[in-house]
């Protein structure tokens, strides 16, 4: 797709994510506003996906012969069930139930529901890479050449579970995987310097052996371009870790920059509000 083939359908993503989380006055808009251009480039652009004739996506658990990715970071769940349905996995109106009872659409994604694109119950945070370094692990040893990608928060690298992680995957060369850090310096508790500093992720992964990109997340020309090239690493013997850089409730002027909106819902004026900055390409639910 054309870059702004894919911004239309990150602009509708991202209206999709406020009015899920506002029809049900609870849910996480931040994050998942700063990382709709990830997944939207991901699914509708890098990812080899298989396709049925109508467009529509037929899946299954074992995913052979496709990429997969894998959100471990799961509070930003809107995002990915947006870009999930967007991508032709189930029906946009779906979205309308989320985080209602019996909904598929719970407030973390869940596997026991059987919605269609979700592999794994996430965001017990520091698990997913462990995840997506073991699928990727059995991509290579069934000879599969597919890529799997895992997308972590920047406040869940305080987790330990994810430098054992760390060290592992270069150490079993585990080279056809992508993880990718969004890194909007944004935590639930407040900055991420404050709560724990990350300081410089690049060079400690750098010095477990990973290889070592960096993005812009909220320039859809570079999230492909880098997507791209980490791609093209694959075979090298080394993982890949991509530090992203976002802005938190990036789209929406005054829900930008601040961890205030990591996990509150928009008011009916502030919908209105969100709503009048993003176009709607792609026809609300």
């Amino acid at each position: 797709m054309q870059i702004t083939e894919l911004q239309n359908v990150a602009s509708q993503v991202r209206r999709d994510i406020v009015r899920q989380v506002h029809a049900c006055q609870s849910g996480h808009p931040g994050g998942s506003l700063g990382c709709a251009d990830l997944l939207v480039g991901l699914y509708f652009d890098q990812m080899n996906l298989k396709s049925n004739a109508d467009g529509t996506k037929p899946f299954d658990m074992n995913g052979i012969g496709e990429d997969l990715f894998f959100l471990s970071n799961g509070h930003i769940s809107p995002v990915f069930y947006s870009v999930l349905a967007r991508a032709g996995y189930y029906q946009p109106a779906e979205l309308a139930t989320f985080r209602k009872l019996n909904s598929r659409l719970q407030g973390h994604p869940t596997t026991h529901e059987h919605l269609e694109g979700i592999r794994i119950a996430s965001g017990s945070l520091g698990q997913g890479m462990s995840v997506a370094i073991g699928a990727a692990q059995a991509k290579k040893l069934n000879g599969d050449k597919s890529m799997v990608f895992v997308l972590m928060g920047d406040g869940e690298q305080n987790e330990g579970q994810v430098w054992e992680a760390a060290m592992y995957a270069p150490h079993h060369k585990v080279d056809n995987l992508v993880a990718i850090i969004d890194f909007n310096g944004q935590q639930i508790d407040g900055p991420t310097d404050k709560v724990m500093n990350n300081r410089d992720l690049g060079a400690k992964y750098a010095a477990f052996g990973w290889n070592i990109m960096k993005m812009n997340g909220n320039d859809m020309a570079d999230v492909v371009k880098v997507l791209a090239e980490a791609r093209a690493f694959s075979g090298s013997g080394q993982p890949t870790m991509i530090i992203m850089t976002t802005e938190m409730g990036a789209g929406v002027d005054f829900m930008m920059g601040s961890h205030k909106w990591h996990g509150v819902a928009p008011n009916d004026e502030q919908l209105a509000a969100a709503l009048a900055q993003l176009p709607e390409t792609l026809g609300d639910y």
